[in-house]
């Protein structure tokens, strides 16, 4: 699965321990200025979600007389500049006052809605939203340092800062920057020579010369209102006071968040209304700052009220969380006592969902006695606390993990919650992370069924991934209850086992460890199946370079049958048949496709040429038996159901003289579609479309089978991104033509995958009426646990092929139920 995580949350290093190894350049150290500074940039206006219109460099001064400007630029160097980059150029004029600040006015872009206060320069540089390099230069001639050495060696540089991913900074780059939030410094305009330490990320405040500003009520503006926590928390989910400035906040500080990009406090009023719509709590954003606070300071807040999205906040899917930014405080008393959580029980987070308002659900009164999305958007900033929490969704590498504040809602056979149909969202599944530093406290790794053991407890606020969060500043010790991987049974004489597997992602340079743990997978806890269907095999050097023309996979597939030799099982051959480079979708460069291996000692593969990346397999019939075209063969590659998408692999294989058809299958992801907890209610399931025609294409693949052999064993499998229930799936089985296995499985097992705390499918292996004696087994060996060597957990099909007749059948149910016996412990 594809990754976008954290564009402000960086919380995984510090609360799982992580170690990330870092060679860096050397970083500019020159002599910090005594007057004149670069105070804030800015390249995200006009951009997608910006609401301003125009790039900004804004300078201050933080001497004690005027600094003159005249002769100076301000110059601009992209983040990682290649030998042809050059310095971009504005000249200045006039002087910037003690304490004051200067506006240079750069690119407009298309978007946005406000224009900048009246500026002191003026240029033309499109400037990057994330990041870059921007210098203050006495002189007009453009630089041509392009190290952060050779610029600290500059003498006409009197400051510069590098922001995001810049190559030329001061000491360590500022935060990054987008298209709603620049890097400024401190209001005192303090100058240590180190952009990280000197810059935060945070909403923009462009101010002239002249003192007028945009969007906050600098010197100029209007006077901030003076509102309750409660007022600006409101009775919707957006803040009846968004974008104005604030004032007269008053709060009792309940937790802080020490690390990372989006640093701040949380804040409750000790002084409740009485509409439980409104929440009392407020998270004050302070980009890169730990803020000089501490747990039970009473305090007064200034600031402007944001709502913060992950995204462009006009096409985002998201909710979002209202903030407070750009904030000063005044602390008037330390030590009180925090206003008790609200404690969580099973029966008081309501069990429907969400509105189903068909569209965006915003502007809707919140009615949380009534909704479980309503319910944790008015405690939104509100401390929260479980106890002995089960957890249903394991420990990740981003400091997360899922628990349960419901346990009798929907529960797996092995303590997770499952996932059944649209309307049944798990309404008691909490993501919970950690606000406690690794050093004081290291983040659980715990498994699906294993439980928090007393209290919980910490502020609530919304992610994009997992929806509503309890940030834990109290949080319980690990309990192991033991969850043990499975191991399925071997498969009779008389029994042809397949299994499918998704492998997330696995190529030649994946680490030995990865390969190792796999191939026991396949070895003991699937019990060496005779076919298995690999999912997401990528080539030969992964996702490396895209479009590197590497599309082979033999090494990545030795590697991996190696492995399996070397845990103690057959000699697995494969067939597959190698993607068009950067044209079948999943990983960048890593060109994953579906693979089969099969064990020649129990079944043989039927080789039949002509198979290839755009070629159409096909079925001819002889004398009343089916056979492919080409084996391996894919089903119509060229179809516009495969778009960017993974084509499925035909395979005719003969086990006891009997064929069997296998057809391995990688359905589009449903990348694209709104997610459950966001602001769209229902949500669109855009990436169904896809799906459907995929599930369309093998379903008149597989009637040309039967057509051709009414009695043909056809066994079609893998990770088909959707679930039972999911009109994407229903065409397979439509006619009777399929069986879906995973959906005659008690409800409590029926789970391949978890995802955000909750238990579901993904994965599947359908069955023709042919086979008989069919035994089916899902093996939970990674979805529930902290340490996986995939995301997904296999699953394996056991049945005797039918012959086609019944003399035939017996015959060999015969022989079944006779090594049955003999083999009967």
């Amino acid at each position: 699965m594809t990754n976008t995580r954290r564009t402000r949350l960086l919380t995984a290093v510090v609360t799982t321990g992580l170690a990330i190894g870092v060679v860096a350049a050397p970083a500019a150290m020159a002599t910090p200025s005594a007057d004149a500074v670069i105070s804030e940039v800015y390249g995200g206006g006009g951009n997608s979600g910006a609401t301003l219109t125009n790039d900004f460099i804004e300078l201050g001064n933080r001497g004690t007389a005027a600094a003159v400007l005249d002769g100076y630029t301000v110059q601009y160097l992209q983040a990682a500049p290649s030998a042809s980059s050059t310095w971009q150029t504005t000249p200045l004029t006039g002087s910037v006052t003690p304490g004051g600040r200067y506006l240079v006015a750069e690119s407009k872009g298309s978007g946005g809605t406000t224009a900048l206060p009246t500026p002191d320069a003026t240029g033309t540089i499109a400037m990057a939203g994330g990041a870059a390099t921007v210098a203050l230069v006495q002189g007009t001639a453009a630089l041509t340092c392009k190290t952060a050495a050779d610029c600290a060696a500059d003498p006409r540089i009197k400051d510069l800062v590098g922001f995001g991913a810049a190559t030329v900074r001061e000491g360590s780059p500022a935060p990054a920057a987008s298209n709603t939030a620049s890097v400024a410094r401190a209001i005192s305009l303090a100058d240590t020579d180190d952009n990280s330490v000197d810059f935060t990320a945070g909403d923009p405040t462009p101010t002239n010369t002249k003192g007028e500003t945009t969007g906050s009520g600098g010197p100029t503006g209007p006077p901030p209102i003076s509102e309750k926590i409660h007022d600006i928390q409101g009775t919707t989910r957006i803040s009846p006071v968004k974008d104005q400035k604030v004032g007269d906040v008053t709060g009792v500080v309940t937790a802080i968040r020490m690390f990372g990009s989006s640093r701040g406090f949380w804040f409750t009023d000790p002084n409740p209304d009485a509409d439980p719509r409104t929440s009392e709590g407020l998270f004050v954003f302070t980009g890169s700052t730990t803020p000089a606070v501490a747990v039970g300071d009473a305090l007064t807040a200034t600031g402007t009220v944001r709502e913060f999205y992950p995204d462009a906040p006009a096409t985002s899917n998201y909710q979002s969380t209202t903030e407070l930014t750009a904030a000063t405080w005044t602390i008037n008393s330390s030590g009180n006592p925090v206003p008790a959580p609200t404690v969580i029980t099973p029966n008081l987070v309501p069990a429907v969902y969400a509105p189903s308002a068909g569209g965006n659900i915003e502007s809707l009164p919140l009615e949380p006695a009534k909704y479980a999305l309503d319910f944790w958007e008015s405690h939104e900033g509100e401390t929260v606390s479980v106890s002995d929490a089960r957890v249903v969704g394991a420990s990740n590498s981003f400091g997360e993990l899922y628990v349960t504040d419901k346990p009798q809602e929907h529960p797996t056979a092995r303590g997770g919650t499952v996932y059944l149909g649209y309307d049944k969202l798990d309404t008691g599944v909490l993501k919970v992370t950690s606000l406690i530093p690794f050093a004081q406290q290291p983040f659980p790794q715990v498994n699906v069924g294993d439980v928090l053991t007393g209290l919980t407890s910490g502020p609530v606020e919304y992610s994009s991934f997992g929806g509503y969060t309890l940030d834990a500043s109290i949080l319980g010790a690990a309990k192991d209850n033991g969850l043990k991987q499975e191991v399925t049974r071997k498969q009779r004489t008389g029994e042809l086992a397949v299994a499918t597997y998704n492998v997330q992602n696995l190529s030649a340079v994946d680490p030995q460890a990865k390969f190792d743990q796999l191939a026991k997978g396949v070895v003991v806890n699937l019990a060496t199946p005779d076919v298995v269907n690999l999912e997401e095999i990528q080539d030969n050097n992964g996702p490396a370079v895209v479009g590197d023309g590497v599309v082979a996979a033999d090494q990545t597939l030795t590697k991996f049958t190696d492995s399996i030799v070397a845990a103690g099982g057959p000699r697995y051959q494969w067939r597959e048949i190698d993607p068009q480079d950067v044209t079948d979708g999943g990983q960048p460069g890593g060109n994953i496709r579906v693979v089969f291996l099969f064990n020649p000692a129990r079944v043989s593969f039927v080789d039949r040429p002509g198979g290839g990346t755009n070629i159409a397999d096909g079925v001819t019939a002889d004398h009343g038996q089916a056979h492919l075209t080409q084996s391996p063969g894919r089903i119509d590659p060229t179809n516009v159901a495969w778009k960017s998408s993974r084509k499925p692999l035909a395979g005719e294989f003969v086990f006891g003289g009997r064929t069997v058809f296998v057809i391995a299958n990688h359905f589009d992801a449903k990348l694209g579609d709104q997610p459950t907890h966001g602001r769209n209610q229902p949500p669109s399931r855009s990436s169904e479309v896809q799906r459907l025609q995929q599930a369309t294409e093998v379903h008149q693949f597989v009637g040309q089978l039967l057509a051709a052999d009414k009695n043909a064993n056809v066994i079609v499998a893998g990770d088909l991104n959707d679930f039972p229930f999911s009109p994407a799936i229903a065409p397979l089985t439509a006619g009777g033509q399929l069986k879906d296995l995973v959906a005659g499985l008690p409800e409590n097992e029926r789970y391949t995958y978890v995802f955000e705390g909750q238990s579901q499918v993904l994965d599947h292996l359908l069955v023709s009426q042919a086979p008989r004696g069919v035994d089916y087994d899902v093996v939970h060996v990674n979805a529930e646990f902290a340490k996986q060597a995939s995301d997904h957990d296999p699953q394996v099909v056991r049945f005797r092929p039918s012959t086609g007749n019944f003399i035939g059948d017996a015959y060999y149910e015969l022989l079944d139920y006779l090594d049955q016996l003999l083999h009967r412990p």
